[in-house]
């Protein structure tokens, strides 16, 4: 059953996404040669804390970390560690905050120094398949559009959707009804409404599709060891378009003006 939110209840999860950005604007700052992915995920912690919300990963299901933090060839849930960041990496860090009952939820892959050609078409291919997808979330479309979108960019640069892993709906749960595929054909699916909210993430190989488990069963790679990236928005439906609830894309300054009903649309 997909849940729909209240105008009110959406402004709840954009106050749990505004610590969620500024926590992403912390870590960006930090990620740097030789720092540790355990040291980012230390701060991270302290940070979400400090504006009482709660890290939404930690302890879920057992994880035992406060963000995701998977490098080069690891997709997603990657357990924060010893592993130090080198020039040219790419890091995904993945980030689940919540705040008075409710969750918000935002991934970004960042380049670590200069990184290669390849490495940054894929950011670039990665993030654009997002906000394309995000264009979609309008009333009236279907699931099957937002998903369509993110393959039909990714495909179109030459690379890989990543099939067995899903965005997802979000609000008192960080995973609720619906599951969002990557790739689908346009028309299909549950229509989009008023108040649905949507964690999209396209996550994407530069090789083929196919991905494994690593030995911690949390970690996801690309089978191929190809590199991945990952980007998240959770994105609300609503009559003037899609609202996204963490805007990690505008500055502070673009953000700062507007009041929470006026949050960043696509």
């Amino acid at each position: 059953m997909i849940l729909r939110k209240t105008p009110d209840e959406l402004d709840k999860i954009a106050a749990a996404g505004d610590i969620l950005i500024r926590c992403h604007e912390i870590l960006k700052a930090k990620a740097r040669p030789g720092v540790t992915t355990k040291q980012l995920d230390e701060a991270a912690e302290r940070f979400i804390r400090s504006q009482g919300a709660e890290p939404a990963f930690k302890g879920y299901r057992g994880f035992p970390g406060s963000i995701c933090a998977s490098p080069n060839s690891m997709v997603v849930h990657g357990i924060p560690g010893p592993y130090a960041l080198r020039r040219g990496d790419l890091l995904s860090i993945d980030i689940g905050v919540v705040l008075d009952g409710w969750v918000a939820d935002a991934a970004i892959t960042h380049p670590i120094g200069t990184v290669t050609p390849v490495a940054t078409k894929l950011l670039s291919a990665t993030r654009q398949s997002l906000f394309d997808a995000v264009e979609q979330c309008r009333p009236g479309n279907r699931l099957g559009d937002v998903s369509h979108a993110v393959q039909q960019r990714v495909e179109s640069e030459g690379f890989s959707v990543i099939r067995s892993l899903v965005g997802h709906g979000i609000g008192r749960d960080m995973h609720e009804d619906p599951q969002i595929p990557n790739f689908g054909d346009p028309g299909t699916g549950p229509e989009l409404e008023e108040g649905m909210v949507l964690a999209i993430e396209p996550m994407v190989n530069a090789g083929n599709h196919q991905v494994r488990m690593g030995s911690d069963n949390w970690a996801v790679y690309s089978q191929d060891g190809s590199l991945t990236a990952h980007f998240e928005f959770t994105v609300a439906i609503t009559a003037e378009g899609p609202r996204i609830l963490t805007p990690w894309h505008l500055s502070a300054a673009d953000r700062a003006p507007a009041a929470p009903q006026a949050a960043s649309r696509a």
